[in-house]
């Protein structure tokens, strides 16, 4: 069985991991880490104003605000693995919040991703059936969902969501802070600014811009009703 990054880099850390949050992002990447490797997760915290459990399962979670108390910097690091609001600017700010109170981050790389690249940064998770060729470069504090083909020599910068069946061609640059929608494609060469939306479905032929958002538009509902074929 192929060994996890998060494995390699926690088994010679000797420490447990906290996850962030209790929505279904977190609960996805706890079910993850534990069937791989059960008893690495130490448990969950979660901003006092979102605390709604006293555990998830069976693991204590804890206020954000009080995390010192509770997991230590020197036998804890925490995974962030919080969505795409606000085009991942509430993931960066708690990051940046988690460094400040000295806390080391992990990266979650699944054992079923075919990773050939260690130019990856902190706190960065892939999940399954990734493509991610060599020379990729990827940032820290980023999301890349299941399923995508991540081509040779692109780089993919800090705070990004890459969402599922993605196709990245080679040296393709993106940008901070972007997200990609599901089954967007993305030809060779191209650079995608700071900030950007690419929705799902999107065909990217040229650059753009930072802050653009593209959508393609959404399959027309057909005039005649199924019953009636």
């Amino acid at each position: 069985m192929i060994t996890s990054y998060l494995n390699i880099q926690l088994m010679s850390l000797n420490k447990k991991v906290i996850i962030f949050g209790t929505g279904q992002i977190s609960q996805v990447l706890y079910y993850l880490i534990n069937k791989d490797t059960p008893g690495l997760v130490g448990g969950f915290v979660v901003d006092k104003k979102y605390k709604n459990v006293e555990t998830l399962f069976d693991l204590q979670v804890v206020d954000f605000e009080d995390i010192e108390n509770f997991f230590s910097i020197d036998k804890f690091n925490l995974l962030i693995p919080i969505g795409y609001n606000k085009l991942n600017k509430t993931r960066t700010q708690k990051y940046l919040d988690a460094k400040k109170k000295g806390y080391s981050f992990s990266n979650y790389i699944s054992p079923h991703a075919l990773v050939n690249t260690n130019q990856i940064g902190e706190n960065t998770i892939i999940f399954e059936y990734n493509n991610i060729q060599p020379f990729v470069k990827i940032g820290n504090n980023c999301i890349i969902w299941s399923g995508n083909h991540i081509g040779h020599h692109s780089i993919i910068e800090d705070n990004c969501f890459i969402s599922s069946h993605v196709v990245i061609s080679g040296s393709v640059v993106i940008k901070n802070n972007s997200f990609i929608g599901v089954n967007a494609s993305i030809r060779d060469n191209i650079v995608i600014g700071k900030e950007c939306i690419i929705g799902a479905g999107s065909v990217i032929l040229r650059n753009v811009k930072d802050f653009s958002i593209l959508s393609p538009r959404s399959t027309e509902v057909s005039k005649v009703k199924s019953n009636q074929l």
